[in-house]
């Protein structure tokens, strides 16, 4: 079996023990040489300067490949094309455009006056200015979606703007990715399209996560972590799901993975081990 390529999701840190955490992680996973690794854009662009340092950090320190994610939400268009001018002075030329999660006292999204009604908007005006832009995809129906085929029909939309590759929403069943794949396939759209894997870390949280996603949990992983948690066997049973989700991706022909890290490697790094995809002593952190 092929060994993957494999990218990483950051976010960045909001206190001096964040910084100290996002570090190590970087530090422990860029040895595995990823394809690109992208650093989170908070809700309502409330970590706007600090994704940009921290993209540009993460660059600079580790050589590599690093992408910014970037937001519609309350910024006017000439803001939000200032932070990624601010991206592309840090030496990042990847952004990962989304329409992103409103401030959490909002009551749903509400575009700017002057900013961008939605995703699509976003990455027409990025892909205009020489960006490589990554977008969104959802295997399981996206909450605020009207069904499986709207979410299908708005990811064509982005790749029609200029989206050069998607990458989806964590989920636990290979086959929730697989069926995705061949609507969209179906659907004409030609970009990569790149399964999310979650790493379990914290099943209660990972749970959270899940139903705020809309990311369906298989019945048999929900009884499995019950006794897994009550034996304290949480972290085999975690590294064992992602793995054995991860090779059945690879057998169907994904050639790329995506770990969102939550910035705790050990579980993606485990993972990692088990599909063959081992650190690079050339690679590790730059002096």
């Amino acid at each position: 079996m092929p060994t993957p390529a494999v990218s990483f999701e950051f976010f960045p840190p909001k206190s001096l023990a964040g910084s100290f955490r996002l570090w190590d992680c970087v530090s422990t996973l860029a040895p595995l040489a990823p394809e690109w690794v992208s650093v989170t854009y908070g809700a309502g662009g409330t970590t706007r300067e600090l994704t940009r340092e921290a993209v540009g950090a993460i660059g600079a320190q580790f050589g590599l490949r690093v992408a910014g994610h970037l937001t519609c939400v309350d910024a006017s268009r000439a803001e939000t094309l200032a932070v990624a001018e601010g991206f592309r002075a840090a030496g990042v030329e990847d952004i990962v455009a989304l329409r992103g999660d409103p401030p959490k006292a909002a009551d749903g999204f509400t575009p700017h006056p002057d900013g961008f009604r939605n995703s699509v908007e976003l990455i027409g005006a990025l892909a205009d200015r020489g960006f490589n832009v990554g977008v969104g995809a959802y295997p399981d129906v996206h909450p605020e979606a009207r069904d499986a085929q709207a979410d299908i029909d708005w990811l064509k939309a982005k790749v029609d703007a200029g989206a050069r590759e998607a990458i989806t929403q964590f989920f636990f069943d290979a086959e929730t990715f697989l069926r995705f794949r061949d609507r969209c396939a179906a659907a004409g759209i030609d970009a990569p399209i790149v399964p999310g894997l979650l790493p379990i870390e914290d099943w209660a949280k990972a749970s959270r996560f899940a139903e705020a996603c809309g990311a369906t949990i298989p019945d048999d992983l929900r009884a499995a972590f019950e006794v897994a948690l009550r034996d304290d066997r949480a972290d085999l049973l975690a590294i064992a799901q992602a793995a054995e989700l991860a090779d059945r991706l690879v057998e169907e022909g994904c050639h790329h993975l995506h770990f969102y890290t939550l910035n705790r490697p050990e579980l993606t790094r485990d993972v990692c081990a088990a599909l063959g995809v081992v650190p690079r002593p050339s690679l590790s952190r730059v002096a």
